[in-house]
């Protein structure tokens, strides 16, 4: 197969005989290409195979840095693997963490698995062979035949089996027969002839579907034609296939077909947030509006917010940067609220969404409860200053703004509209607490500083002993 790339490289526009250098990959689309390559061979870690934390959240690959793999038993069990990345700052060497791999076994033949899967992965990003200008050949290389698999008990159970029922169907063990096959033939073609000598019915679909696994760009195009009735499912593979080639798949089927369900079309957009790929997400929203017959007004709104809430942070960013005013206006208010409550996400992103018009709900008390509540009631004014939408008759967010002591923040409610009279009548109605007399004090104040008139022509009239208002006895 072709090496994961690190960097970005492009045909010039003036030669498109040459490739220029453009930019770096991220990491995260780095990871989850060689982990869907791994996976696809039956080679992952049994235990977990994960991404370093710090290279999160669109972090790219640093210009010039390369993968190395280190395989040991750990300190407490099982044997590990870890992935690095090792380039140069002002002619020093910078060695990074980049990834983690580990199974709880601890025999021999467990350490051997780990260093085959150690040895799959430096040749995912650099071949099955190394080129070194001191020795270059020139012309086409002899490629070795031996072959050295490592197989699970499982995996040689079924080996066994495939021997002895050589020609007979094993449908219940079509996947470990892939990964087999993948790792003892190596591309879709060999795995196809490979087949073709048994008495086994592939359709064009499954064809297909194996294409797209292995990354066959040149077997893939010709099939989605034949295949028509499930172009949707094809295009959720194709946008959660990692690299390059999954990127020209979608592409290839997106041109293909006549309309896609928004159900397919938005699970495949749901899995091009998921493998971290910012510009295939870009290209998929840009294309819905044409492409998809029943394509749900909320639809944007959600790939947004699915991004935000799966540490794509970055990408979330992006994306509202990216999307037109009225694709804010028609999200959930799902969105706005993961935006101001998620961990992960920031001011920016918050502000962002309110100048777009995104919409809170009924969740704007929760908003404002959770900005005032906390030292950050600052981000409320401000949000509020640049178009938060609440309705005027929400007085649970203008509550939770007073009991909090976000002053500033409730003066703004009633600025825009709500009435201080009626917020005590809802306390009272709702047995809920209006909060501190000082607070009250201010308010009402600046209530009757911004309605001078309505309190001039307001008659006198002294409660009657014992009434009270929003729970405050006069």
């Amino acid at each position: 197969m072709k090496p994961i790339e690190l960097e970005i490289w492009k045909p010039k526009e003036d030669d498109p005989r040459y490739a220029e250098h453009v930019g770096q990959r991220t990491a995260e689309e780095v990871f989850k290409e060689l982990e869907q390559r791994l996976d696809s061979m039956g080679m992952l870690p049994d235990e977990y195979f994960t991404l370093d934390s710090d290279w999160q959240n669109g972090k790219l690959i640093p210009e010039g840095a390369n993968v190395f793999v280190t395989t040991d038993y750990g300190e407490s069990e099982g044997v590990y693997l870890d992935g690095y990345l090792k380039w140069y700052e002002d002619g020093k060497p910078v060695t990074k963490a980049l990834f983690t791999g580990k199974t709880l076994g601890e025999t021999g033949a467990d350490l051997d698995r780990m260093f085959l899967i150690s040895s799959a992965i430096t040749k995912a990003f650099h071949g099955d062979h190394g080129q070194y200008a001191r020795y270059m050949k020139l012309g086409p290389q002899e490629k070795g035949t031996d072959l050295i698999v490592n197989l699970t008990p499982a995996e040689q159970r079924l080996f066994i089996d495939a021997l002895v029922e050589r020609r007979e169907r094993m449908l219940e063990q079509t996947n470990g027969v892939e990964q087999l096959l993948r790792r003892m033939t190596g591309s879709i073609t060999a795995y196809m002839e490979t087949v073709g000598e048994r008495p086994l019915h592939i359709s064009d679909y499954d064809k297909a579907s194996l294409a797209i696994r292995d990354g066959e760009l040149a077997a893939f195009k010709d099939l989605p034609p034949r295949v028509s009735d499930r172009v949707g499912d094809l295009l959720i593979e194709a946008a959660g296939r990692c690299g390059d080639v999954g990127r020209k798949m979608t592409l290839e089927l997106v041109a293909f077909a006549d309309g896609f369900t928004d159900a397919a079309y938005t699970s495949a957009s749901l899995k091009a947030v998921e493998i971290g790929d910012t510009e295939r997400v870009k290209f998929l929203m840009g294309q819905a509006q044409h492409i998809v017959s029943d394509l749900a007004p909320s639809y944007y709104g959600q790939i947004i917010d699915y991004a935000c809430t799966h540490n794509k942070s970055g990408m979330g960013r992006a994306l509202v940067d990216y999307a037109p005013d009225e694709w804010i206006a028609a999200a959930p208010s799902d969105l706005l609220y993961h935006a101001t409550m998620h961990p992960s996400q920031t001011y920016y992103l918050a502000n962002a969404l309110v100048k777009k018009g995104a919409p809170c709900g009924d969740q704007a008390w929760q908003i404002m409860n959770h900005l005032t509540a906390g030292s950050e009631a600052w981000m409320a004014e401000i949000l509020l200053r640049d178009g938060l939408k609440i309705e005027s008759d929400n007085y649970g967010a203008l509550n939770v703004c007073v009991r909090n002591g976000a002053l500033d923040a409730a003066k703004m409610l009633l600025d825009r509209g709500m009435d201080f009279d009626r917020y005590l009548e809802w306390t009272s109605m709702h047995e809920a607490d209006a909060g501190s007399e000082e607070t009250l004090d201010a308010l009402k104040q600046h209530w009757q500083n911004i309605h001078p008139q309505e309190q001039a022509a307001a008659p006198e009239e002294a409660p009657a002993q014992g009434q009270t208002f929003g729970g405050l006895s006069q």
